[in-house]
């Protein structure tokens, strides 16, 4: 299929958007939708990407790589959620809390374009799924030009592919903090041990898709079935060691008994 005729509903969405505030974590969606919709018309379009502990440092450094090759306009922005409590808190409705912060920033950018959209990444496969941070989106008016379009995520990726972008092929990572069962606080520590014992467990197996998540005083190793053998009792004590260097509190590292699951550090109220 043609790039011209894989971009042309997404391209549409756009077209009806005076001036666009996306949104931009670093993933796969946010960035493409940043990318295709600069290069579409790139006077309506500012890129704002938010810094915080709950971001991987090379999403931020991926972001300005890009603004840089691209010419994107580009704002970093602090939205504040480790400023309010509700955020911290961990609830299981913690996303809304944290796009609530972001949205807010966001739509101070907005204002001073004529009181410009923002833009989200998100797409149909998270209508799918528990995703409290579409509630602050709609309450504050943000779209999401990939459900408008009826792109799914494969729809995403085949585009990003077609289009020839490094980030074709990224895999998928929500933010540092979903790494947080619900009701363990989010703290910077906890954040940055979660992301240095990934990095390590990438580093030692060459696994692609990994979880550590904290519960308590426990560091959770999560992958697929087929990973599993990767994890030895060796890793996992040098895990819990480069852990704790970060987050004393942790004890120790396991391996989670069952496969990767996303989401499952999201615990419903009973």
């Amino acid at each position: 299929m043609p790039v011209s005729d894989h971009i042309q509903e997404i391209q549409i969405v756009l077209d009806g958007i005076d001036h666009a505030v996306i949104a931009c974590s670093g993933g796969i969606d946010s960035t493409l939708l940043a990318l295709v919709a600069h290069r579409h018309a790139p006077k309506k379009v500012t890129v704002a990407h938010a810094i915080s502990p709950a971001v991987p440092p090379e999403a931020t450094e991926r972001v300005r790589t890009l603004a840089e090759q691209e010419g994107w306009q580009l704002s970093i922005v602090l939205s504040g959620e480790f400023q309010d409590e509700n955020y911290l808190s961990n609830p299981v409705n913690r996303c809304y809390f944290c796009k609530s912060n972001l949205y807010d920033s966001l739509m101070q950018i907005a204002s001073a374009h004529n009181n410009g959209t923002v833009l989200s990444g998100a797409n149909l496969d998270d209508l799918g799924e528990y995703r409290p941070g579409l509630d602050a989106a709609a309450e504050r008016g943000v779209r999401h030009p990939w459900i408008e379009a009826e792109y799914a995520k494969a729809d995403i990726r085949t585009l990003a592919r077609l289009l020839g972008v490094p980030f074709a092929e990224l895999p998928s990572s929500p933010c540092l903090a979903s790494r947080l069962y619900t009701g363990t606080r989010v703290t910077a520590e906890r954040l940055r041990a979660v992301h240095a014992c990934e990095k390590r467990v990438k580093e030692v197996t060459g696994i692609i898709v990994v979880r550590c998540r904290v519960k308590d005083d426990q560091l959770i190793v999560e992958v697929t079935d087929d990973d599993r053998n990767f994890i030895t009792a060796r890793l996992l004590r040098e895990l819990g060691e480069l852990a704790a260097t970060f987050e004393p509190s942790i004890q120790m590292a396991h391996l989670d008994a069952q496969s990767y699951k996303p989401g499952r550090a999201f615990v419903e109220a009973k």
